[in-house]
Formats: structure tokens, C-alpha cells, sequence
């Protein structure tokens, strides 16, 4: 990369919830051209880019990233400095229904993207090829199940995936490793918690329980709502992901979290307490008389906690945004903006449970 050139990044999956805010904050700092590939599945929606479509760094190429002539020719027509991969199917419910889209997808396609990039970077000059990056974009899920009471997961935790979703992102990172151990592909991974935010898909927890309560329907919870998970405002991680892709150490992973544990229950009575105030029920009544405590999920990991310590020594990063600001951000998100999750709870998803199929 010359003096003065802008930096190129391809993102993979930039339809979805976390790509397209990575593709918002990466296109909104003018300091990048963006190549957004997205296959446009059940949950890539181009209305999450609406507000950059129209910019000059930014383009869109309908990609299935399975397809490596197609990925192949895009990079080199593009000839991205960086690679930022998120395109997944990422539904933990929908992976026991239907594992086969995700060994597809996660596996199979990460495989093929890998292929290409190497490829491409193999035709790159020396100095070019030293600037390269592959960012792969995975989940703290791969770490598997975490006691209640004590445990918090590092970069070393040894992988122990509990569904077919963890299992194919566990595939995942240990074929992008591989990539990098045996070809030298210069590569840097991420582990992240679970995210929240702006144009969530509404089979999410969050925005299943915003989007449940405000259509007066039940809010259903798994077992008794015990499940402990660390949360993390999507627009945190995408600055996060920035400086994992330009500062990051090739060959090295970084966990990326929120520092904030809450149970599913305790998320599901935060949300009803905000409601409560930001938009009362027509009858009067609390929404948490909605909740519904619903057959557990197989395969439900108990607890994950993330020790975000490496990556805010390395690279300066923490998060910004506290839970409770930004699950209060999130409603009034989903408050405003009906045009964009109304048509997807109309036409795709109703708001009732998946992954019965395990039981």
C-alpha cells in the first residue's frame, strides 16, 4: 500500500447485523473504500446500508463467498488491502434444525474465501504482501460452556463447541490457522460475545423480545432464564474489528467483549422495564406479564464470559457504550424505525421459537 492510497477492504457478509455496521462505521470515517460481498440469505438486508449506498467508497457485489470464482475475480478486480470475513449463518436455533447450512457456509465457504485470498495475495509484490490482512470474525461460543460461578475465557481456552453453530466456526478459525501456519497467509482472528444493536435480525433474543412485546405476543425464555451471556453494542465491535485488522499482530487472536454478564432473564426484565416507561402497554399492565418460560434449548451453554484484557493493552480498545445505554439506544432504535424490522416480521420471521428439532 502506497503513500497516500486509501485503504481497500473487502467485508464478507456486510448484510447482516454486525457486517453492515462494520460497513457503516468503516464507509462513515472516509477513511476507506468498501467492497461489501454478501450472499443476501434470509438475513442479509441491504436497508441496514441505506445510509451509505449512495457514497463513493462504498460498493456492493452479490457473492455467494462457496463460489470462488466469483469471490477470486472480485478480489482481483477490487485488490483489497484487507479482508474482513463475517459472512456466516450465525442462528445457534437454526443450526440444530438445519446443521447442514452451516457446514456449508461456515466450513466449506470460509475454505473456498481462504482459497481465493491466497491466490490473490500470492500475485501481490513483496510490500503488499506484508500489509495484508485476513481478518476472520468469530464467536466466544467456540470456548463451549463456562460454570456459573467462576471461569472467564481467554485467548487460550482450549475450543469445546456445544452446537452445530459453535462446532462449524470452531472448523472455521482452526482452517484460517491453518492457512496461515502452512501457506503463510497473513491472518488475525477475533472472538467476540454476543452483540447487540441497530438492525438486529428479530429471531435474536433482544430484538425478539422488543419486537415480541410491542406486536403484545409472549417472551419466551429457555429454561428459567438463567443462561448467563456478556453483552456487547455492535457499534463497539466494529471499532474493535478496525484495529484488529490494521493494528493487530498477524497470526495472533483477540477476544472482544462488553463486560457486561447479565442473565437472559435479567435482559428479558431490562427490556420490560424500559418498555414500560418508553411506550406502556394499551392495557396498562407491565410487559413482563408477557414472559413465557418455554422447554430449554439443547445444547445450552450454561454461561460466557469474556476477558477482553489482551486487546485493550495491545491495542487500545474497550468498550464505550454500558449495557443499560445501550439497550435503551436499541428500543428507541426499534421504536423508530418500524419501516426496516416490520416487513421482516411480516414476511420471514413471526417471532415464534426454532431449534425444537434437537428434543
Amino acid at each position: 500500500m502506497s503513500d497516500g492510497e486509501t485503504h481497500r477492504i473487502v467485508v464478507t457478509g456486510g448484510a447482516g447485523f454486525i457486517g453492515s455496521a462494520v460497513c457503516r462505521h468503516l464507509v462513515r470515517s472516509g477513511a476507506y473504500e468498501v467492497l461489501n460481498i454478501d450472499k443476501l440469505t434470509y438475513a442479509g438486508n441491504l436497508e441496514s446500508l441505506r445510509g451509505i449506498n449512495d457514497t463513493s467508497n462504498y460498493q456492493f457485489a452479490q457473492i455467494d463467498i462457496c463460489d470462488q470464482a466469483a469471490v477470486a475475480q472480485a478480489l482481483m478486480q477490487f485488490k483489497p488491502h484487507s479482508i474482513m470475513h463475517l459472512a456466516a449463518e450465525s442462528h445457534v436455533d437454526r443450526s440444530i434444525d438445519g446443521p447442514l447450512a452451516f457446514v456449508e457456509t461456515n466450513i466449506v465457504g470460509t475454505v473456498k474465501l481462504l482459497s481465493a485470498t491466497l491466490d490473490y495475495w500470492r500475485s501481490l509484490d513483496d510490500d503488499a504482501k506484508m500489509a495484508f490482512r485476513f481478518h476472520h470474525v468469530s464467536t466466544d461460543e467456540v470456548y463451549g460452556d463456562l460454570p456459573f460461578d467462576s471461569g472467564i475465557f481467554t485467548e487460550e481456552t482450549p475450543y469445546a463447541p456445544s452446537s452445530p453453530y459453535s462446532a462449524s466456526k470452531a472448523a472455521s478459525d482452526h482452517f484460517v490457522r491453518a492457512w496461515h501456519e502452512t501457506y503463510g497467509l497473513p491472518i488475525v482472528l477475533s472472538n467476540c460475545s454476543n452483540n447487540y444493536g441497530y438492525f438486529h435480525y428479530p429471531e435474536k433474543l433482544i430484538p425478539l423480545v422488543i419486537l415480541n412485546a410491542l406486536d403484545e405476543k409472549e417472551l419466551p425464555i429457555y429454561g428459567m432464564g438463567e443462561n448467563v451471556r456478556d453483552w456487547l453494542f455492535v457499534d463497539d465491535h466494529a471499532r474493535a474489528l478496525e484495529q484488529i485488522v490494521r493494528q493487530g499482530t498477524v497470526g495472533e487472536n483477540y477476544n472482544v467483549g462488553g463486560n457486561s454478564e447479565r442473565s437472559n432473564l435479567q435482559v428479558v426484565q431490562s427490556i420490560c422495564a424500559l418498555l414500560d416507561t418508553k411506550k406502556p402497554r394499551p392495557n396498562g399492565k407491565p410487559y413482563r406479564d408477557l414472559i413465557t418460560y418455554v422447554t430449554d434449548r439443547p445444547g445450552h451453554d450454561r454461561r460466557y464470559a469474556i476477558d477482553a484484557s489482551k486487546i485493550k493493552k495491545a491495542l487500545g480498545w474497550e468498550p464505550t457504550v454500558t449495557f443499560e445505554d445501550g439497550l435503551s439506544m436499541t428500543i428507541d432504535w426499534y421504536l423508530s424505525n418500524e419501516w426496516w424490522w416490520r416487513p421482516i416480521r411480516d414476511k420471514h420471521y413471526d417471532g415464534q421459537r426454532l431449534g425444537k428439532s434437537g428434543k
